[in-house]
């Protein structure tokens, strides 16, 4: 009878374990999923109370799911179980092919750990395989690929027959928890998926709002904005431009989309730009506009990227400067030019002048290694220190020396003139006609004499009514004809008021050469202006 009934028997259970494992895949969730494991036990496997008991993150086991005991659900699912406890149960249990079973006899001794459990009440059992209520049985769910890694533990108890379960039982239950295990760990993993899709969710939300908020800054911003490129073929061309941009070069950004700053920057302002850092430079300088003037701006440089990897681009922020540039050059031009003419003053034609000398003492080539020492040190080769153009050449090879011609003869050598003009008359049309007249003849001297210089030419006021005019690569015939032509442009009246006035001029003429200060030139330029002032007649120094 025995026999024949094997087949049923093993039939049966096949039809339950596919039963139950058919209702594993129907959990949508992990907490499902472990409820499901326990319901399947109770509903296919023959056993009346079923507990999932699931590995945490710290090691220890929390009771998870358990199905056929309301009371005993109540009471200890969300208890925990130290690892330790657990692995001493798994270890002192008698091996049952993949499952742990601790009789009755010996499971008195882990009355006292910490594993939740749930004592069920009963008879002695009658005879030898009949269940006990302090019998236990395991069955440990390790991950995929029947490793140690331990998942979890399913623990069974009262099997509806009454008996300790047989060996297709046993393994119909070890199966049981090996597909559980699967379930598990593919429920853990959607889980994971869904959160990791979650959070890509909101990073990608974070993402596009800050795109947008860089979108909206970038392109409402009140001052200019440009995205170039950095590095490549393509260094520095203008990817995109806000509309603050565009309106402050009088391009389209369809236009400016052609160009690099390179491009648009003013000829003179070029090395600034190369100089400037691409990654957080800054400079100021000048930007070309559509009706061909130029912009002061200040450029400030950030770096900034796609993505990890991905390509680098140039952000630019551009600010208009032209009010500040406007006022500190007219601060400078104020601080360096009479205010009164609007020529140079005395401060900037000493500086014009002292750019023009050096401390040698002479023009003529020299190895005089002392007059080398007296102007600029000792040359010391042990240390490195060579003059200019390192070590064999002249420490003033690097500089044209300004030389002064022989006035004795024409020898026809070339030189800086210094022409020291003192009008003649100009206190008496002071004192008489007052100084808004006397003003008015300063101003009118002062166009006249820029009139009669070649461009690079300095006119200077000294200050009162003296001028300086420094007129490079002339002989001395040249200059006596430029103080004669400067002279014979003073001389006509100067209308002022509905009145003509008239003023002379006496002009000394200096030379500037290296090895004397600027001091010393403008004063041999002015003591021969007073050599030439006590030489003419009284006729021809009055004013008209």
């Amino acid at each position: 009878m025995d026999a024949e009934s094997e087949p049923y028997v093993r039939l049966a259970t096949m039809r339950q374990l596919h039963q139950a494992v058919a209702d594993l895949n129907t959990a949508r969730s992990l907490a499902d999923t472990l409820q499901t494991v326990a319901d399947g036990i109770v509903a296919n496997l023959g056993y009346e109370l079923a507990c999932v008991n699931l590995v945490r993150p710290d090691g220890d086991l929390v009771v998870a799911a358990l199905a056929g005991n309301h009371a005993a659900e109540a009471l200890i699912t969300g208890r925990v179980g130290s690892r330790a406890s657990w692995e001493r149960r798994l270890l002192m249990g008698e091996a049952w092919g993949g499952l742990r079973f601790i009789p009755h006899t010996e499971g008195w001794v882990l009355l006292d750990d910490d594993v939740p459990q749930w004592h069920t009440e009963g008879p002695e059992p009658r005879f030898e395989d009949e269940w006990h209520p302090q019998d236990r049985l395991y069955a440990p769910m390790y991950a995929s690929g029947g490793g140690s890694d331990l998942l979890g533990v399913i623990s069974v108890d009262r099997p509806r027959n009454g008996r300790r379960p047989g060996a297709w039982g046993r393994e119909a239950l070890h199966m049981y928890a090996s597909q559980s295990a699967i379930a598990i760990s593919n429920a853990r993993l959607r889980a994971n998926m869904q959160r990791a899709l979650v959070r890509l969710e909101r990073e990608q939300q974070a993402l596009r709002a800050s795109e947008e908020s860089f979108r909206q800054a970038f392109e409402y911003a009140p001052s200019g904005m440009a995205i170039a490129e950095l590095g490549g073929d393509q260094q520095g061309r203008l990817l995109r431009t806000n509309d603050a941009l565009c309106r402050l070069l009088g391009r389209p950004a369809s236009v400016l989309r052609r160009y690099s700053f390179a491009d648009l920057v003013h000829p003179e302002d070029i090395g600034t730009l190369l100089r400037t850092s691409a990654e957080g430079g800054r400079a100021e300088l000048r930007l070309g506009r559509r009706d061909g003037s130029y912009l002061w701006v200040s450029l400030r440089n950030s770096v900034v990227a796609d993505t990890a990897d991905g390509p680098r681009f140039l952000l630019t922020h551009v600010e208009d400067i032209e009010e500040r540039k406007r006022h500190e050059l007219n601060l400078a031009h104020r601080a360096s030019h009479d205010a009164l003419t609007g020529l140079p003053n005395s401060a900037e034609l000493r500086t014009r002048l002292g750019a023009r000398l050096c401390a040698r003492p002479d023009a003529a080539a020299t190895t005089d290694v002392e007059a080398v020492d007296a102007a600029y040190g000792d040359v010391d080769e042990a240390r490195g220190h060579y003059p200019v153009g390192g070590p064999g050449a002249h420490p003033f090879d690097h500089h044209v020396h300004a030389v002064a011609p022989d006035t004795s003869r024409d020898d026809g050598a070339k030189g800086l003139a210094v022409l020291f003009c003192d009008l003649d008359g100009f206190k008496s049309i002071n004192d008489r006609f007052g100084h808004h007249t006397g003003d008015a003849v300063l101003i009118e001297v002062a166009r006249r004499l820029t009139t009669c210089v070649r461009d690079g030419d300095t006119v200077a006021r000294l200050g009162g009514d003296e001028f300086v005019v420094l007129a490079d690569g002339l002989g001395a015939a040249d200059a006596a004809d430029l103080a004669v032509r400067l002279r014979n442009a003073i001389i006509p009246p100067i209308r002022v008021d509905g009145r003509a006035v008239r003023v002379g001029a006496s002009f000394g003429i200096g030379w500037a050469a290296c090895g004397m200060t600027a001091e010393e030139v403008l004063r041999s330029a002015d003591q021969r202006m007073y050599v030439e002032k006590r030489s003419r007649s009284k006729v021809h120094r009055r004013a008209g």
